[in-house]
């Protein structure tokens, strides 16, 4: 059964590295097709700014996962380098639920968020209804919470 969680978080992984990396080569290829367009033929796509923009918040959501998931997101450690083992583990599980829970917020009203720009049907670009774009959102602070809790549980357990 480990062997089986195991293999689906790899392929979850992959799928978020692939998604990140999709992204940012999309949106590279966007701006320099936008720019060879308007320096050369006088035009452009004229909802490629939109589309930039909604893969400008897709890189960051996405991008937070992955740190949230490697354990290199930002954080302030002047405190822990002097604390007694057991008390490091106190403040890491706290420190690491309170993320969790601040995340969690974050999920909860993104959603309501994202239900209202699915009610009003709005379009970002092209044919492409805004709550699509802002999916990521939700999702992405939803699984960075529960990163969140795993990480701190396990953390501060192996350090015993």
């Amino acid at each position: 059964m480990a062997a089986i969680l195991t293999r689906v978080i790899q392929i979850v992984h992959r799928f978020e590295d692939a998604l990140l990396i999709s992204a940012l080569l999309s949106m590279l290829m966007m701006a320099v097709i936008q720019i060879g367009l308007r320096n050369f033929f006088d035009s452009g796509i004229f909802w490629a700014e939109s589309f930039l923009r909604v893969l400008v918040l897709w890189i960051a959501i996405l991008g937070a996962m992955v740190a949230t998931r490697e354990s290199n997101h930002i954080s302030i450690d002047a405190i822990s380098r002097f604390l007694a083992p057991t008390a490091f583990r106190i403040v890491l599980l706290l420190t690491s639920l309170f993320s969790a829970v601040i995340c969690g917020v974050v999920a909860f009203y993104s959603f309501e968020f994202v239900e209202y720009e699915y009610l009003d049907k709005t379009i970002a670009f092209a044919a492409v209804p805004t709550w699509v774009c802002q999916s990521i959102i939700p999702v992405g602070f939803t699984i960075m919470a529960i990163r969140f809790v795993i990480t701190g549980i396990t953390r501060s357990l192996e350090k015993a």
